[in-house]
């Protein structure tokens, strides 16, 4: 008997947490901009010593 009780109390909880969608967010307030040096800045610059790390070959990786 008690149980209807309890039931609509835990169904009045859960319906007060859960019982409506969160608010909308604007596309502004998801995107930041953020100004880029022209030509990509230093990080842009060719390294030929540091290229190696890019390199993948599957025959090079199973030793053939």
């Amino acid at each position: 008997m008690d149980k209807g009780v309890t039931t609509d109390s835990a169904a009045t909880a859960r319906h007060a947490r859960f019982g409506r969608l969160p608010e909308r967010i604007r596309f502004e307030d998801m995107t930041q901009g953020v100004e880029a040096a022209p030509g990509g800045g230093g990080r842009a610059a060719f390294d030929p010593e540091g290229s190696w790390k890019h390199y993948s070959c599957l025959a090079l990786d199973l030793g053939l």
